[in-house]
């Protein structure tokens, strides 16, 4: 049975505090897992999860602030120790090569999977599975960033009623979806378009361009809200996003599902956060990230 949901393992920015670890997020798609943004904490956030290193495919970093990558080191290491079977890719800004070589070898250990290094240079596509094409568009960040977004193939939606009309029943459902056509009734008649889903990460970023492309259209978008409405020049000044503005972006792509995180240790009230979007007139589903939680991606 395919499970597509995010994993919340840390929701913090720069200082966690008692109740948030630095950042961290999985997002289970159809037996694959890819792990984002493994900030200081993660492996033993994934032991309380109930997430393990055999669990991982894929690893995308968005910048190399410590919040957002320092966990990269013992994630790497959990990989090798636990003898994952299978091949890893990490994804990151090229130009923070120096920084990943730093985390990959900052210790001694040995190695035992391949994990294969596959830096991101510029906008588009980064990896096209069955399951799923990965695309990242630059954010705007003191230092370079990068946002994903996990597309799925659009497929076809079977319609009862007209393959009813048509006569088809039984083992011919699944023969003209095989073969596109039964006696003369193509698959488009009896069929329309389901849009796959989409899944967008936005972290440490200024509003730009790169914000709307990843979120247009997305089932779930999980974004930073570092700051409050009322601290939006400090917000502007590091680099990051308000919760109003988050949610005026996820209002104005047609987000289904909203889940804001990265919060600044200075607010005790993680409600606010909530009314601001609110206030910012975003009507869909809204979680305020917690700590591991499990988040399901709408379905479609």
């Amino acid at each position: 049975m395919s499970v597509r949901e995010l994993v919340v393992l840390g929701t913090a920015s720069q200082v966690p505090t008692r109740h948030r670890n630095h950042n961290g997020y999985l997002l289970r798609w159809d037996g694959q897992g890819i792990l984002f943004d493994p900030g200081e904490g993660t492996q033993r956030q994934m032991l309380r999860a109930g997430v393990a290193a055999h669990d991982l495919d894929r690893i995308c970093v968005t910048h190399f602030h410590g919040d957002h990558s320092l966990g990269l080191a013992g994630v790497i290491q959990r990989i090798n120790l636990d003898q994952v079977p299978h091949p890893v890719t990490a994804h990151y800004p090229a130009s923070g090569q120096h920084f990943f070589e730093r985390l990959r070898y900052a210790t001694a250990y040995r190695e035992t999977v391949k994990l294969t290094e596959s830096p991101v240079a510029a906008d588009g596509p980064l990896a096209v599975t069955e399951a799923y094409t990965l695309d990242a568009h630059r954010l705007s960040h003191p230092v370079e960033s990068y946002g994903y977004r996990v597309t799925e193939p659009d497929g076809r939606r079977i319609l009862p009623e007209k393959l009813a009309a048509h006569g088809i029943k039984g083992p011919d459902v699944g023969r003209i979806q095989r073969e596109g056509s039964l006696n003369g009734v193509s698959l488009d008649e009896v069929s329309e378009v389901r849009r796959g889903q989409r899944f967008a990460f936005v972290m440490d970023t200024r509003l730009c361009d790169g914000v709307h492309a990843l979120a247009e259209g997305a089932d779930m978008l999980v974004i930073e809200s570092t700051f409050l409405d009322e601290d939006v020049r400090l917000a502007t000044d590091h680099g990051h996003l308000t919760a109003g503005q988050a949610a005026a972006v996820a209002r104005d792509a047609g987000v289904r599902h909203l889940v804001l995180t990265h919060f600044s240790q200075r607010y005790s009230d993680p409600g606010e956060f909530e009314r601001q979007a609110r206030a910012a007139g975003f009507d869909g589903e809204l979680s305020i990230a917690q700590d591991l939680m499990r988040v399901p991606v709408p379905k479609r």
